[in-house]
């Protein structure tokens, strides 16, 4: 049976619970995927369903990708080895699924969007394990998530909070509003894509307009902006993958990932190369497997029909 979670209170703050560092930051599985390189005969392109579209992709310790659809919350499941896919879970009228990531235990945690919601999916069979309501269904956009110590992050592009949910059990849900230099604009999206900083204590946020990086400390919300260095910003800054100190920025609109070097205090970020392909239409998020970043792409500015094609796309890091 599914279990619907209330929506916690504004002021239910992040408190001083420890956060446990985790090796690797990045999500569930990266480990393994970067120990695994795909064999050179593995497509580098897949399709997926028409009208399906997609905008979260996630990769676990196990050659498939998970990518979620905007269209009614279905998550596809593809073989990298083969490009072939499934739909894992069918999805529901009124529903979204938009960032996701595979824990080690194979929940799936899913950002709900505009509907306010965190969903928990089982990736063995496809069961909806655990619905959260973190926000009220208008005025927030749950947009993207991180796995990270005791908890799975979610960022709600249209507020300044972000939302802890408890990883494999009970538990409540923190609410973390953000502080210091964060900016908050109205009526567009800020706060998308999060990772885990390379200690494993802290978040790093893209804000996608303006187009800024930030530093969160999860105890106090404190966000500190992340100095540019080779870049102006970080426009239309959706998913993020970190590598190390490398922090790999998908800018949808532009057709391009920025790649960045982390300075050790996270103080600043300094832009190593671009990497750009004729395949990509408006890439919204990336997952790491072995050598390869996989990438969906989102076709926003394409017409948004049932009739519309859909692909995902590999490119060498």
């Amino acid at each position: 049976m599914t279990r619907n979670h209330p929506q916690p209170s504004r002021r239910a703050v992040l408190g001083g619970a420890a956060v446990t560092a985790l090796a690797v930051a990045t999500g569930a599985g990266t480990a393994s995927a970067a120990s695994a390189a795909p064999a050179a005969a593995w497509p580098t392109e897949f399709p997926l369903p028409d009208g399906f579209l997609p905008e979260g992709i996630t990769i676990g310790r196990k050659p498939y990708a998970y990518m979620g659809s905007r269209a009614n919350g279905a998550v596809y499941r593809t073989d990298l080895r083969t490009g072939e896919g499934r739909f894992l879970y069918e999805g529901a009228t009124g529903t979204v699924a938009i960032g996701l990531k595979l824990d080690r235990d194979g929940l799936l945690y899913v950002a709900g969007g505009g509907g306010g919601s965190a969903r928990i999916i089982d990736s063995r069979t496809g069961r909806l394990v655990t619905t959260y309501q973190l926000t009220g269904t208008t005025g927030h956009f749950i947009n993207d998530v991180i796995l990270l110590g005791d908890r799975a992050w979610f960022t709600d592009s249209r507020d300044s909070v972000l939302y802890g949910v408890p990883r494999g059990r009970d538990g409540e849900i923190r609410a973390l509003p953000l502080s210091g230099d964060w900016v908050q604009t109205p009526n567009v999206n800020n706060a998308n894509g999060v990772v885990g900083t390379p200690d494993g204590r802290g978040l790093i946020v893209v804000s996608s307009s303006p187009g800024k990086l930030y530093h969160v400390d999860l105890e106090t919300g404190h966000a500190t902006e992340i100095a540019l260095e080779g870049a102006d910003n970080v426009a239309n800054g959706d998913g993020l993958v970190r590598i190390g100190q490398a922090l790999y920025v998908v800018q949808n609109r532009l057709n391009l990932i920025n790649v960045f070097h982390l300075d050790t205090g996270i103080r600043s970020a300094t832009l190593r190369r671009a990497i750009t392909d004729p395949r990509f239409d408006v890439p919204s998020t990336a997952a790491r497997w072995g050598d390869r970043l996989y990438l969906v792409n989102a076709r926003f500015t394409s017409p948004q029909t049932p009739e519309t094609t859909f692909n995902g796309v590999a490119v060498s890091i």
